[in-house]
């Protein structure tokens, strides 16, 4: 079943140069394709929309800080159980605990600063992808 999904490419990607490794990983899986890739920096009032099940917890602020110092990437991704395979592919949030061969077990080496975020269900998706990309809704 074809699906869509949010990626993003967080500032330490692109501050990195790793954004086109990344973008390749993405794209050499067969019938994934991006539909949709802008470079911006987010602005707050996005971050806390995106990010609002986390208020409160301790790495609310210094997240919401991070996602603001610099450039990045946001991405819709298309294709065959893609919400799943991204996650996959991404790797798990802790880069200690990614394994090898992800993104973050290959290139990250913080939880906060861990390069990709990728939408944890066909649902949030669409919720996403309304925030990131409200006109390809």
């Amino acid at each position: 079943m074809s699906q869509r999904t949010l990626v993003l490419l967080k500032p330490d990607a692109v501050r990195r140069g790793l954004a086109g490794e990344i973008i390749s990983r993405i794209e050499r899986k067969a019938g994934w394709q991006l539909t949709a890739v802008e470079l911006r920096t987010f602005d707050r009032e996005t971050l806390e929309h995106h990010y609002a099940e986390h208020v409160g917890r301790p790495f609310y602020e210094p997240l919401l800080e991070f996602m603001t110092s610099g450039p990045s990437i946001a991405m819709i991704v298309e294709g065959e159980e893609v919400v799943k395979g991204i996650r996959m592919l991404a790797g798990a949030t802790n880069p200690l605990e990614a394994g090898s061969g992800t993104i973050r077990g290959d290139y990250a080496t913080i939880t906060r600063e861990n390069l990709i975020h990728a939408s944890d269900s066909p649902e949030s998706a669409e919720r996403e992808i309304k925030i990131f990309f409200p006109a390809h809704a």
